[in-house]
């Protein structure tokens, strides 16, 4: 049997991207985040990219220029997870230290450490940045009152049986978390219920352990769409009704690192993963759309920038690299 042939970069919107440098082990994790300093709503809003990386050191940078503004410093193991609060005045990270982090995103200082019993791979922050919800290889979603740090942490066990170490947890609105898992389910826990057999309230499903989630929400039509990347396939499902839109077989596997993210308009998706290449797929059929080489290791994580006209992508090889949606 031939060997399978090497992907052949796309001609259809070649580009050089930003190259980003400054970490020295692969990337974890990319977040954008945008705020609008104008009360009024009038400007431009301005946009962050935080990174998580296996270096210690998550950084934020402008989204647009590529340019670093500054690192959070102290965590002792690989950083998993990034995250700024919706008004980017909080940071959190999750590590491999057993910890997770609370930062002021302004100046850089801690704020709150919050110990565990094991790594912790993912956090998010609530829509009204008061709660922080974290998850890792314990198996437990904890969600922490930032408003009160000294309060003990609500916990969800997600599985009785044996224990489901949590890839990635993301808040749908103040009252409700999605636990993504290695069982290949993703919970969705009703963090204020105080009956325990009223806590989870749905559950999803795909056959491989989850290595990345991504909710958004579609400017075309408001409607949510949450994106799994798992084994060899990307799935998308209608967070309004729980139904399953479509479930794509890539070229690459998800099975160590990558993941995708859905561009804002639905149109079309990115992903990587096993390979060094970055790929962009139509959303209706799957077709892939284009093919980029530019990083010299797997690509591990990537995301749309809120305003579609670009993506990032970070890779075991170090570095961030910024691409044209439409070059």
């Amino acid at each position: 049997m031939a060997p399978p042939s090497e992907p052949t970069a796309s001609t259809k919107g070649r580009q050089i991207p930003i190259v980003c440098p400054g970490h020295t082990r692969p990337l974890a994790e990319l977040q954008f985040c945008s705020v609008n300093d104008n009360p009024n709503g009038d400007d431009e809003p301005r946009t962050f990219l935080v990174s998580a990386c296996h270096d210690k050191c998550p950084m934020v940078r402008d989204a647009e220029s590529g340019d670093w503004i500054g690192t959070f410093k102290g965590h002792k193991g690989a950083v998993w997870s990034c995250r700024l609060d919706p008004a980017a005045f909080l940071g959190a990270t999750a590590s491999g230290d057993f910890s997770v982090k609370v930062w002021d995103a302004i100046t850089g200082s801690p704020l709150h450490s919050f110990p565990h019993k094991h790594v912790v791979k993912s956090c998010d922050w609530s829509p009204d940045s008061k709660r922080l919800a974290t998850g890792g290889n314990e198996g437990i979603l904890r969600v922490f009152d930032i408003v009160h740090p000294e309060k003990a942490p609500l916990e969800f066990v997600q599985s009785e049986k044996e224990v489901v170490s949590i890839s990635k947890c993301n808040w749908i609105d103040n009252h409700t978390v999605l636990a993504a898992c290695s069982d290949g389910s993703i919970r969705f826990w009703n963090v204020d219920a105080s009956d325990p057999t009223q806590q989870l309230t749905r559950t999803l499903q795909v056959k491989d352990g989850v290595r990345d989630m991504e909710l958004q929400t579609l400017s075309s039509n408001n409607k949510t769409i949450l994106t799994v990347a798992a084994g060899d396939k990307v799935t998308f499902f209608d967070m309004a009704t729980g139904d399953m839109i479509h479930s794509y077989k890539m070229p690459i596997h998800f099975r160590e690192e990558g993941g995708a993210s859905l561009h804002p308009s639905g149109a079309k998706f990115i992903a990587g993963g096993s390979d060094l290449w970055v790929r962009v797929f139509d959303f209706e059929s799957g077709e892939e759309l284009e093919c980029h080489k530019g990083h010299h290791g797997p690509v591990r994580c990537l995301r749309y920038h809120p305003d579609g006209k670009s993506y990032a992508t970070g890779s075991e090889d170090g570095t961030i690299r910024l691409w044209k949606t439409d070059p």
